[in-house]
């Protein structure tokens, strides 16, 4: 890949593209991110949002790969934080829990996004939902505000997964934790995928190994870090067949590499 600024300007791009796209449109693309693998007609990665409380379907693109808000054990009054809040469809499922008196904050770095976030919330009439514009390896917000932090499929986009995890850590007050729905490995992928910007932007070729998220996690200061829930994620061939050749591709089935969607879950001591 590119220098890690070149990366979040690739990312920027792509998911600015994105905002202005239909959830239709994103799951007729791979990994429904806009990849360009028109052919697929589905989104691989995607959890079904619909029936949780206070959905907003102008808000769900169908980006992520779990469903963090369903684990996050947000309670009435909360401050919630979503990192890399999108159009804000984790972010007004947490409001439905958190209530009136509760307060939540999408950060997303990508202005398309926030635009449509903040239209969206408009709409809806809410006022304890804001959006801000922010990079997360340096959040815009002060120390030891957030009760629950939330984030679905964002953090394999960040470059610095170390640093964005201390900024995590530093966001969440003691006492608080968070859920988190990423994608990770195990296996090694080849050079191809790991370099191909697209599968970047897919949530593919920036995820690492699981142990090493883990460990990230754990390094940052968090304790009773647990995996709330773990599915495989199984690539179709005619996705693979764009960036590789039919033996790069048995190859890799060969090897048994895996791609898994987890939900994590940790607390701030």
């Amino acid at each position: 890949m590119s220098t890690e600024q070149e990366i979040k300007e690739m990312v920027k791009e792509k998911y600015g593209a994105i905002a202005q796209q239909s959830k239709i449109e994103n799951q007729s693309s791979c990994c429904g991110s806009g990849c360009g693998c028109s052919n697929v007609e589905f989104s691989i990665m995607a959890d079904d949002y619909a029936k949780l409380p206070g959905y907003v379907p102008e808000a769900d693109l169908a980006l992520g790969c779990g469903l963090p808000t369903q684990f996050a054990k947000i309670k009435s009054g909360d401050t919630v934080v979503d990192l890399g809040a999108g159009a804000g469809n984790d972010c007004f499922v947490a409001r439905s829990i958190a209530g009136e008196t509760g307060h939540v904050i999408g950060i997303d770095m990508t202005e398309a996004m926030i635009e449509k976030g903040r239209s969206n919330a408009s709409k809806s009439g809410y006022t304890n939902v804001e959006f801000r514009l922010g990079d997360i390896e340096k959040l815009p917000i002060e120390d030891n505000t957030a009760d629950v932090v939330v984030s679905n499929c964002v953090m394999n986009l960040v470059p610095d997964k170390k640093k964005a995890f201390a900024e995590t850590f530093r966001i969440i007050k003691s006492g608080g934790h968070f859920s988190i729905s990423d994608i990770v490995l195990q296996g090694e992928l080849s050079d191809d995928l790991r370099n191909e910007a697209s599968l970047y932007a897919g949530c593919i070729s920036g995820a690492v190994q699981k142990d090493e998220y883990l460990g990230i996690i754990a390094k940052a200061g968090f304790t009773e870090i647990t995996i709330q829930k773990e599915k495989k994620i199984d690539i179709p061939n005619e996705v693979f067949a764009k960036f590789l050749s039919i033996e790069q591709i048995r190859d890799f089935k060969r090897n048994h590499i895996g791609i898994f969607s987890i939900t994590v879950y940790a607390e701030k001591p």
